[in-house]
């Protein structure tokens, strides 16, 4: 098949970019991991979503557990170490953590930075339901902040 110049112009016009947004925590265990589910489920087709941290410590059966209840399934996803190549292709770059915001790498000015400090749901001690009552209010915390991404979006 011949391409004419309407062909290519129509194939360009199909093309489209769809924002990055990296979110990055300590250990890619609990916060990032929530909030890249949350990403994917509410800001759709429209942005490309990963997650990863400072260092990768698996993900927390918590996290996967709150996340279960607002029925959003993070289960297959995977603690992953920050990749600084797909860093410096983001749009945008959400920190979780302080940890996370300090030792972030340096990135072009392009690249859009949040920061949402929220609490370490890992940290949390006491009974296994006050350690869920932690989880889920970071869950909630995260996926207003998500809300909040998209509405400005």
């Amino acid at each position: 098949m011949i391409k004419t110049t309407l062909d290519i112009i129509i194939a360009k016009e199909l093309v489209v970019i769809m924002p990055k947004v990296y979110f990055l925590c300590t250990g890619n265990a609990c916060r990032s991991q929530m909030a890249e589910g949350f990403a994917k489920k509410l800001l759709g087709r429209q942005w490309q979503v990963k997650s990863a941290g400072i260092e990768a410590h698996g993900l927390n059966s918590l996290a996967v557990k709150v996340m279960a209840e607002k029925g959003i399934d993070i289960s297959q996803q995977q603690s992953k170490v920050l990749n600084e190549a797909e860093l410096q292709q983001a749009d945008l770059i959400v920190t979780l953590c302080g940890d996370a915001r300090d030792r972030c790498p340096v990135t072009p000015l392009t690249v859009r930075r949040l920061h949402w400090p929220l609490a370490d749901p890992a940290a949390a001690s006491g009974s296994q339901e006050a350690v869920l009552a932690v989880f889920r209010q970071v869950r909630d915390q995260i996926e207003a902040h998500v809300r909040a991404l998209k509405a400005d979006a």
